[in-house]
């Protein structure tokens, strides 16, 4: 079972954020937020901030707060200490302006978490007694600016080496926070994708442990898509398939682990052919990456096997293509391994 979801959670935006939250109340959830963003900086901010941090704390959510020196010029504090502990923060992220003996202090004091993405591979510094580290990576609201994959996985190789949880964004899908508003992934190529996908991507392909929306609110859709993923362990696959194959929908399947890189074979599926119907040739055109197909009566024994395809591979005769991944959702072939669980389901 993997972690449950986190959210960014903003002080402008809060109340909007509340709906999609008050169902998670107890889950004890992650929540990040920032308190050193001046646009948001008004006469009401102190009050809102502790309202909203109190709301969080009553609920049960665990905060990591985004923080810097300013924070405490803003707030009136004498130290990052107390202030997380008046603020009812689990976790302090320590963005810019300590030096390594303040983080030490802190560390000794308080769970911390690193900025990951400024750590261009390099190891973390050692913290004595130090109650609880993890590094988490930066979003990026503007495009073409986020991480790219080879970095990503640089970073979090390392990260991953000391033992230490490395913490990553993805994008929302239904109200995307400003003012740019064109998403707040990690990685670039995510920005766009439905955050199922997103998020599918970073635990298969990345080791990525621990996962926060960026944006201000992910769709009902995405979010149960998600949740079931997490808890259950089960790639759903958003799939249109010809008819007379429905009877494929809502079913789980295996990939077999003697899969090969090109296509995933359904481990349940080579029976198919004795439950009824002779799989005649039909739709017999050239398989492409995301297509669905199944072998039939001139496969002779094979009749029935189902395979996913991963590449693309040239027209048979023997094998008929019975649908395709949404198009939307056909990065999640890259990140299906063998002997992953799937579910084929129509949107």
């Amino acid at each position: 079972m993997h972690k449950p979801l986190g959210f960014s959670i903003y002080i402008s935006s809060f109340d909007q954020q509340k709906a999609m939250l008050e169902p998670l109340t107890g889950s004890r959830s992650a929540i990040f937020t920032s308190f050193h963003i001046m646009e948001e900086v008004d006469q009401t901010y102190h009050v809102k901030a502790k309202q909203m941090c109190q709301w969080l704390a009553d609920r049960q959510f665990q905060i990591i707060a985004d923080v810097s020196p300013k924070t405490l010029e803003l707030f009136d504090y004498p130290d990052m200490v107390s202030f997380a502990q008046a603020m009812h923060i689990s976790a302090l992220r320590l963005d810019y302006g300590f030096d390594q003996s303040e983080i030490e202090q802190i560390a000794k004091l308080f769970p911390l978490v690193f900025n990951a993405s400024t750590l261009n591979g390099q190891a973390l510094p050692i913290l004595e007694n130090r109650l609880s580290l993890s590094a988490m990576h930066n979003f990026y609201p503007r495009p073409e600016t986020g991480l790219d994959p080879d970095l990503f996985q640089t970073i979090n190789q390392t990260i991953i080496k000391q033992d230490i949880e490395v913490i990553a964004f993805i994008p929302g899908d239904q109200q995307l926070r400003g003012p740019i508003g064109e998403g707040l992934p990690t990685l670039e190529h995510h920005r766009g994708w439905p955050p199922y996908v997103a998020l599918v991507d970073l635990i298969k392909n990345y080791q990525v442990t621990s996962i926060f929306v960026g944006d201000i609110v992910l769709s009902d859709q995405q979010l149960a898509l998600i949740q079931t993923f997490l808890e259950d362990d089960v790639i759903q696959l958003p799939v249109t398939f010809l008819e007379g194959n429905y009877d494929l929908y809502e079913q789980i399947f295996t990939i077999r682990v003697d899969s090969p890189k090109g296509l995933m074979r359904l481990q349940e599926s080579r029976g198919y052919a004795s439950l009824g119907d002779r799989k005649r040739p039909n739709n017999c055109i050239e398989r492409k990456c995301g297509y669905i197909t199944m072998d039939n009566e001139k496969y002779q024994r094979y009749s029935g096997e189902i395979q996913i395809m991963r590449e693309d591979h040239r027209q048979d005769q023997r094998v008929n293509v019975i649908g395709e991944i949404d198009k939307a959702y056909h990065p999640l072939v890259n990140g299906i391994k063998n002997g992953d669980r799937i579910k084929f389901i129509s949107l």
